[in-house]
């Protein structure tokens, strides 16, 4: 089980890696991986399994312990990125099948991914994943109205089949999952530390699957594509900082705020656009899961680095008082 455990490690923290690796392949076999593209909502809802496996009911004692940082991370997730994602759409006259894509991404909750880097950039990570359970459980609600709203100028949406295709990817996965870890803990404790790599594989799988697909469509819109899903991206994160600073929240919780806001559960965008739409419109999505794995760590090096030269400094302030003490 240590082994495991010491791989499971690994996993995470080489998942870029796996990303980058999984595009590749996508690249370089399409008629072999394409064959995984209707597995994709059942490869989503293993994904969403292995979160409810890690929910508990900690999780939600944060949502009363501190409800205003934990309504301001839901609320911004839920109005930045489907707004910058229709501006973006809108301003860069998107193609319809891209803009979709686009958008899907902007209107789905937060991703898992996200926990992590709060935790590796010295945010507050019992809120970012505060904020990631309850955005999540409103996802079958919140995402398909958002998607009917700001989506069908572009195509004829359907609220109720999304409606069912959330639940049956995301809120069903989870409620299994959470029911397992609460009343077969022997089963979860000895799942918990295999659940990562099985999440890292489903969503390779998902990614690489999309790369396959549409290797054609992604190398003639290639830089078009990673330039608007990375300003999305960033604006994001830009966005949900300054607005969180502008509610007065602590250093932490910005920084929570931020990385929640910014990374997009964008294997959900994935699902839906396979299921619903034409298969470019799955595009965005698999390469925002790509881009948002370069951005998160970077930005968690950048604050985890603010932290450490503050802590520094305020270690050098307090030798003189501790040495007058003695």
């Amino acid at each position: 089980m240590y082994n495991i455990k010491k791989f499971s490690q690994f996993i995470n923290k080489t998942f870029v890696l796996w990303m980058l690796l999984a595009a590749i392949l996508g690249f370089s076999f399409p008629h072999v991986i394409s064959q995984v593209a209707p597995y994709i909502p059942y490869l989503l809802g293993i994904v969403m399994f292995g979160m409810g496996m890690t929910i508990s009911t900690n999780d939600f004692k944060e949502v009363f312990k501190s409800p205003k940082s934990v309504f301001i991370g839901v609320i911004l997730q839920y109005t930045i990125m489907p707004v910058t994602a229709y501006l973006i759409a809108k301003g860069f006259n998107l193609n319809s099948d891209i803009a979709l894509g686009v958008i899907l991404v902007g209107c789905c909750p937060g991703g898992t991914a996200s926990n992590v880097i709060s935790y590796l950039a010295k945010a507050n990570t019992a809120l970012s994943v505060s904020i990631t359970t309850v955005s999540t459980l409103l996802a079958p609600i919140i995402t398909p109205t958002l998607i009917y709203l700001f989506a069908r100028e572009w195509l004829q949406v359907s609220f109720s089949s999304m409606f069912i295709s959330v639940v049956q990817v995301v809120l069903i996965p989870i409620i299994l999952g959470f029911i397992v870890q609460r009343f077969f803990k022997p089963v979860a404790e000895k799942s918990i530390d295999i659940l990562p790599i099985i999440s890292v594989i489903s969503i390779s799988l998902i990614l690489s699957s999309v790369v396959a697909g549409n290797k054609a469509q992604i190398i003639e819109t290639g830089l078009i594509m990673f330039g608007v899903v990375l300003l999305h991206n960033v604006s994001g994160l830009t966005i949900g900082y300054l607005l969180a600073k502008l509610f007065k929240l602590d250093r932490p919780d910005k920084r929570a705020v931020s990385i929640e806001v910014g990374m997009q559960n964008s294997g959900l965008a994935v699902s839906l656009a396979t299921a619903h739409f034409n298969p470019l419109s799955a595009v965005p999505g698999a390469i925002f899961s790509f881009i948002h794995l370069l951005t998160g760590p970077t930005i968690a090096i950048i604050w985890s680095n603010q932290t450490k030269r503050t802590e520094r400094k305020n270690n050098i302030l307090l030798q003189p008082i501790k040495h007058c003490k003695s």
